[in-house]
């Protein structure tokens, strides 16, 4: 259900055209109000589909579960003698989850205080505290998505194919089952395919799709949607952008460009610059995730396919050593599947107890 924006007077100078935008229609006022703002029925998925987290991260987390077990789990299963031997083996089963070599000369530090304290003797009694290190690391940095604006201006970032454009969908989807006013912008203009692709994720969960012409400004675009989300005070407005590769300077810039765009027609927007990660790329991805920060400051991460890889641990070494908080994951294909991150339900499906 896309919505085009207008094409203003400077493009048509440029030679720029594109059909006139249709006036959006008033969101219609229902009898149910929530503090001064009405409350629109969820429009798509019941917010009941979004439940059951826990589930859900066991079942994502499968492979990254089983792949610790053959290893880490193993070792932290056993009843061996804590020596120098099993603390080099401990230091190279957490780098090659993907904990990265930080982390893990962290852990391996706090397991021998507890082995100089004596409460710990054996490789055995490692895993709760394991566990514990685990949650306490994701948990410091655990913040919820700022939503306290009218409109909130979320902007998804990231690599080619990471997901950009199917998790901005799945987000809007999930505000929308909350009860929020959302519409998406397609500023991936490069691309028809994706603009087309967002307007069938419009379609089907009923949000509103602000764009224009492939070959486009994205800056125009960006710049008329967030004038329409303000004008007709919408929750929230999700802003859809190319993908990039994180050592191309001049598309970074162009991302940075976006920021300040937004910045000037809404200060203190974007509200959250997200990153859409896909999990399966291991380390490379935390080179992207720190490319990205170091350009627009990331306010969080978004991460994909968990379900698809072996190697869930890339989640904790982005948040120890980039300080950049995990805020949505991705764990299957259905819309529902992307979930709200709960540091405790991740570890458990990382790390079961014994």
């Amino acid at each position: 259900m896309g919505v085009q924006s207008p094409v203003r007077p400077h493009d048509r100078q440029r030679g720029r055209r594109g059909p006139r935008a249709e006036r959006p229609e008033r969101a219609p006022s229902g009898p149910e109000r929530r503090g001064d703002r009405a409350v629109r029925p969820a429009v798509g998925l019941p917010v009941s589909r979004f439940a059951g987290i826990a589930e859900r991260l066991r079942e994502g987390l499968r492979r990254s579960q089983e792949y610790l077990a053959t290893g880490l789990g193993a070792l932290l299963e056993s009843d061996r003698p804590i020596d120098d031997a099993l603390w080099e083996e401990l230091e190279e089963l957490l780098i090659a989850a993907d904990l990265g070599a930080t982390l893990a000369a962290d852990f391996a530090n706090r397991a021998r205080e507890e082995v100089m304290f004596g409460t710990v003797t054996r490789a055995g009694q490692l895993r709760p505290l394991f566990r514990h290190f685990l949650v306490d690391t994701l948990a410091a940095a655990a913040q919820p998505l700022d939503l306290d604006h009218r409109p909130a201006v979320i902007l998804m970032l990231g690599v080619n194919g990471a997901g950009k454009t199917t998790t901005a969908a799945k987000l809007a989807a999930r505000l929308t089952a909350e009860g929020r006013r959302v519409a998406l912008a397609a500023a991936d203009t490069f691309r028809a395919a994706a603009i087309e692709q967002l307007q069938r994720w419009g379609e089907r969960i009923g949000v509103e799709v602000i764009h224009q012409a492939a070959g486009s400004d994205p800056a125009a675009v960006v710049f008329d949607a967030v004038k329409a989300a303000a004008a007709r005070g919408l929750d929230a407005l999700i802003v859809d952008t190319a993908g990039r590769l994180h050592t191309k300077t001049n598309l970074m810039e162009e991302l940075a460009k976006l920021k300040r765009v937004i910045e000037r027609q809404l200060p203190g927007a974007p509200h959250e610059a997200l990153m859409v990660l896909d999990a399966p790329t291991g380390q490379n991805g935390f080179a992207q995730a720190r490319m990205f920060h170091e350009t627009v400051g990331l306010s969080g991460m978004a991460l994909t396919k968990l379900d698809g890889t072996a190697k869930g641990g890339i989640v904790v070494r982005i948040v120890r050593e980039l300080k950049i908080p995990v805020k949505l994951i991705g764990v299957g294909e259905r819309v529902e599947d992307l979930q709200v991150f709960d540091a405790a339900a991740f570890v458990d499906a990382l790390v079961p107890p014994a």
